[in-house]
């Protein structure tokens, strides 16, 4: 194995740090706790579930395999972010 991947990113495809998973910021936020993964932003998605960011592309590819199934794949819509 190459030295510089982890066994959960794939050799031929970049992990990306952001996912959408179709479960609440709250059992996101266990998951990534319980993983020992650090969540860079999170957010609810308007159309549903939660769009995650995390902090490098290992912990994305750890909670990615986590969620299997749930991760939403295809387009979503994001709540317009209002300064306040």
């Amino acid at each position: 194995m190459d030295p510089t991947r982890t066994q959960y990113q794939s050799k031929d495809l970049p992990t990306s740090r952001a996912l959408h998973v179709s479960v609440t910021s709250a059992e996101v936020t266990a998951m990534c706790a319980k993983h020992k993964c650090t969540i860079s932003a999170i957010e609810a998605l308007a159309s549903g579930g939660t769009r995650v960011v995390m902090m490098n592309g290992d912990d994305a590819a750890v909670i990615r395999k986590a969620y299997g199934k749930k991760v939403l794949s295809g387009p979503v819509t994001r709540t317009r972010w209002l300064q306040t």
